[in-house]
């Protein structure tokens, strides 16, 4: 228990408007700073709740608590927060991780917080430059990295058992550690949208992130409770326009979809991106709907050093109608064709699941049937009043 210096007392409504019990719901509070840093919060009644204050700007200061509920069906829960100066002691167990790591001649991999090239870098150079070849995300069932480089994909990494692991895998489990338990990168991309990787949209096909003045990459936040990580692009000329880009992807605790968020500046609005998901090589099964959702159950070999392990995984990826044109199915890809909304933002989110992940569905008609409960999920978000 912390004593506190007390600087703000916040009422925080909760609403479920689902009949149906949910679980590690996000609760995100604003947070005005005031002219005095915060530095932790008491939950009341929540005393063991993890929480974290997250700098999302980039200014020094929390501008952002978040902490997870679990509800009853169409619960209402009002909570008592006080929020202060005083430093938490208290150690939560991490259940997020967001790193990036550099390759080094002595391969020490040290981590860092951000990574910046000048737009004609070759490719190849800033893909071979960091660890695991860019930025990575983590949560208990999967991970993620996102490719430094023109295509910025979005590769996976499926676990065994919820944990963390990447600080000792990095994404290239050796077979000593797949006998240990430990999971494995399961998706090879190839040419395709990969796990909702996101892309421009010209002459009916995706297109890379080609040309730009910079590209650059950053830990955002890293935590107990929800990690994100940035990817910035400046100068991107699309259809001949110079615009400002950046997404960001967001993983909570004990979730094992991640959300994004895109903004996009200069550009009109008529133009039109793209993401999705992929085909899986061998066995396919999958669906696109003109709701914006997507599903792929499948088979593939990720790992050509390794050509006696195959893995198969579901895929999946759910665009609001806010952010979404149209769907399509091209030979490799379930499509969702993306506009920006007024402010020229785009969100969507993509999750996953895997035949080795012991809390995963283990065929596609369960995996199908998990994506349509979770696309219930995503368009029902709790309410959250504050006062």
């Amino acid at each position: 228990m912390i004593t506190l210096s007390l600087l703000l007392s916040l009422t925080v409504t909760v609403t479920n408007p689902l009949g149906i019990a949910r679980e590690a719901v996000p609760v995100v509070v604003p947070i005005e700073q005031n002219g005095k840093e915060i530095n932790s919060a008491i939950i009341k009644g929540h005393p063991d709740i993890a929480y974290q204050l997250d700098d999302l700007n980039d200014d020094g200061r929390a501008d952002e608590l978040v902490f997870l509920l679990d509800l009853k069906p169409n619960a209402v829960e009002t909570l008592k927060i006080e929020l202060s100066q005083t430093p938490d002691t208290r150690k939560f167990t991490p259940e997020t991780n967001a790193y990036i790591r550099l390759n080094d001649k002595n391969k020490k991999h040290p981590k860092i917080q951000a990574i910046a090239f000048p737009g004609d870098t070759d490719n190849r150079q800033m893909y071979n430059s960091i660890y695991g070849h860019g930025v990575v995300l983590e949560g208990l069932y999967n991970a993620i990295r996102i490719y430094m480089d023109n295509r910025q994909s979005i590769d996976l990494y499926a676990k065994n058992t919820p944990q963390l692991e990447l600080d000792k895998t990095g994404f290239y489990t050796t077979r000593e550690q797949l006998a240990q338990g430990f999971g494995r990168d399961v998706l090879w991309a190839g040419t395709s949208v990969a796990l909702g990787s996101f892309r421009g949209y010209q002459h009916g096909t995706p297109v890379t992130i080609d040309s730009v003045t910079t590209r650059t990459q950053r830990v955002v936040t890293t935590g107990p409770v929800r990690s994100i990580v940035e990817v910035s692009d400046r100068g991107w000329i699309y259809n001949g326009t110079p615009i400002e880009m950046r997404q960001r992807y967001t993983i909570y605790a004990r979730h094992r979809d991640i959300d994004v968020d895109i903004n996009i500046s200069g550009a009109p609005s008529s133009y039109t991106y793209c993401t999705g998901i992929q085909k899986l090589a061998t066995d396919n099964q999958g669906f696109i709907t003109k709701s914006g959702l997507a599903g792929s159950w499948g088979t593939n070999l990720p790992d050509k050093g390794m050509p006696d392990i195959t893995d198969t995984v579901g895929l999946g990826i759910y665009v609001s109608p806010t952010y979404l044109r149209s769907t399509k199915e091209d030979d490799v890809n379930y499509l969702t064709l993306l506009k920006t909304d007024k402010k020229g933002r785009i969100r969507y989110s993509f999750t996953s699941g895997a035949e080795r992940d012991s809390s995963s569905p283990h065929s596609a008609s369960q995996w199908f049937d998990h994506l349509n409960k979770w696309q219930t999920i995503k368009q029902n978000p709790v309410k959250i009043n504050i006062k």
